[in-house]
């Protein structure tokens, strides 16, 4: 019995391991398709989105430029939801204040954990612009679509989006939207990782069940090798009898008994 408690212990550590190690599978996951998916094309004269032969701004980082303002909406998508594999739509609006004109150069975004910001999940695509400017005391709305990957697990997750600009040939970029955002499936199946969380799930109850079955077991033939010990008054009366056979008291308790009859 005992090792086959030391087994359902071992069984339920994996199982917990495997539930906490799922996210961070994801995590990999979501960056190899990231890395794999070609950038999207959009064709818009009056902004001139082009595509993913433009340049490519990585993780380089710009300071924010004094005078810009951003604002973010998602169009008829107030609860945020964004479909798995799908294209969602973001408008970005940019007010510019100040006293030079300005040139919006690319727009990018990225997934993060929600419990944990440093973890990224998966860059999202990287829409580059070529005539988006914006004049002194003005503002403008760019579009920006991306998808996440069909893979991602649904859940909240962190949306970071950064725009890219210029101001007198210098680089700058300011933030429109660091929030949380929902991830749902496409369609009504089952995806993989929600099969695998739920038999991990059951197999969990299950094996608890039999741990806990056979913990009740052991407590019950512990109870039923445990001695018993019953006094009773007759067993009393009669070791009293032979201690007191002989003496006095018996007798007249003789006599008193034949006096009755």
């Amino acid at each position: 019995m005992a090792s086959f408690n030391h087994f359902c212990f071992f069984s339920l550590s994996l199982l917990l391991l495997l539930l906490l190690a799922s996210p961070l599978l994801q995590v990999a996951r979501c960056q190899t398709e990231s890395d794999e998916t070609v950038q999207a094309t959009e064709e818009a004269s009056d902004i001139g989105i082009v595509d993913d032969d433009a340049q490519d701004f990585g993780d380089e980082s710009f300071p924010t430029a004094p005078g810009i303002e951003t604002v973010s909406v998602f169009p008829k998508n107030s609860a945020r939801l964004v479909t798995a594999g799908e294209d969602t739509e973001l408008l970005v609006g940019v007010k510019n204040d100040g006293e030079s004109s300005l040139k919006v150069i690319a727009i990018k975004a990225s997934i993060h954990l929600a419990y944990d910001h440093r973890l990224l999940v998966q860059n999202l695509t990287t829409q580059v612009f070529n005539t988006g400017k914006v004049p002194a005391s003005a503002q403008a709305t760019f579009p920006y679509l991306f998808a996440v990957s069909k893979f991602l697990q649904p859940g909240n997750f962190d949306l970071v989006g950064t725009i890219v600009y210029e101001i007198d040939h210098n680089p700058y970029q300011s933030t429109f939207y660091n929030g949380t955002i929902e991830v749902v499936e496409a369609g009504n199946f089952l995806s993989i990782e929600s099969v695998f969380l739920v038999t991990l799930g059951i197999a969990l109850l299950a094996l608890l069940g039999i741990w806990i079955h056979g913990q009740i077991q052991n407590l019950s033939k512990k109870t039923k090798r445990a001695p018993k010990v019953e006094v009773g008054t007759r067993s009393t009366d009669a070791s009293l009898d032979e201690w007191l056979q002989g003496t006095a008291y018996t007798q007249s308790q003789a006599n008193k008994s034949k006096k009755k009859k």
